[in-house]
């Protein structure tokens, strides 16, 4: 079905592998003083809701006319809430965040700095495992919006990927300060992202060999779900933890009228 596959499935590569340049900030700024990466976050949201409430829900929309063009309402709305509710399950059986009392020390009862160290270390493997399968939803999204459409793709995939700068910090930061191993940190920051080309490549095995040509409109329209669901519940509250309100906003409007601009001299109007 997919004749052009390898263009999508190497800017889901791109994106998802985002989090090792996250991973690299980390060894050189601090945390506590990110304000770009919030108007990086908030512009991400922009894109995204820009992009999926306009573009791709315009695509999906005429996918689906042309196998149930009585029903085609219906289906966008289903597909809507089935897309929301998938993150939303994700988020219910595998948070994005780490408690400390969530799990042990494993240190002996008057060594605090042990305590202190193997907390961090912990909480940075969970955020790494939460965040990996955080990402699988965002790499079929990426992959099937490309897929159809390269110019919205390649929106998609940059709003993706600045994104996931920050979620390289979030698991390469306790890493590194609890080992002292740059490589190390590294490395879980790169396997957290390639969990985004993993959904990619499982999406386009679902689409060629199981699932039928209409049932690419109805993920369509599920990946706007998706999307319209991380940018609300992941993005700006992040964009107002690396910043404030100001820098989110900021960030929010300047994606929107970059990428609105930018496609309408793309689509040359």
């Amino acid at each position: 079905m997919f004749e052009h596959w390898q263009l999508p499935l190497l800017m889901t590569f791109l994106a998802g592998f985002a989090t090792v340049i996250g991973g690299f900030i980390t060894f050189f700024v601090n945390k506590n003083n990110l304000k770009i990466l919030s108007l990086g976050l908030g512009f991400s949201a922009g894109v995204m809701i820009f992009v999926s409430l306009t573009e791709i829900l315009t695509t999906a929309e005429n996918m689906l006319k042309l196998y149930y063009p009585v029903k085609y309402h219906w289906m966008l709305f289903w597909g809507f809430i089935a897309g929301a509710l998938i993150s939303k399950l994700i988020d219910i059986f595998i948070p994005d965040h780490v408690e400390e009392e969530d799990f042990e020390d494993g240190c002996g009862p008057d060594d605090t700095h042990c305590k202190h160290k193997h907390k961090i270390k912990r909480a940075g493997l969970l955020t790494a495992i939460a965040i990996a399968i955080h990402n699988f939803p965002e790499g079929l999204g990426t992959f099937l919006v490309s897929s159809q459409n390269i110019t919205l793709g390649i929106s998609v995939a940059i709003a993706i990927a600045l994104h996931n700068i920050p979620e390289g910090i979030a698991v390469a930061l306790p890493i590194y300060h609890a080992t002292g191993k740059k490589r190390l940190a590294i490395w879980y920051s790169f396997w957290t992202g390639i969990t985004e080309p993993i959904g990619a490549i499982i999406g386009l095995g679902l689409i060629n060999w199981f699932f039928p040509e209409a049932f690419v409109g109805f993920m369509l329209i599920a990946v706007v779900g998706i999307m319209i669901y991380i940018s609300f519940d992941t993005l700006l509250p992040l964009s107002h933890e690396y910043g404030d309100w100001h820098y989110a906003i900021t960030g929010i409007m300047s994606g929107i009228i970059i990428i609105w601009a930018s496609l309408l001299l793309i689509n040359g109007y």
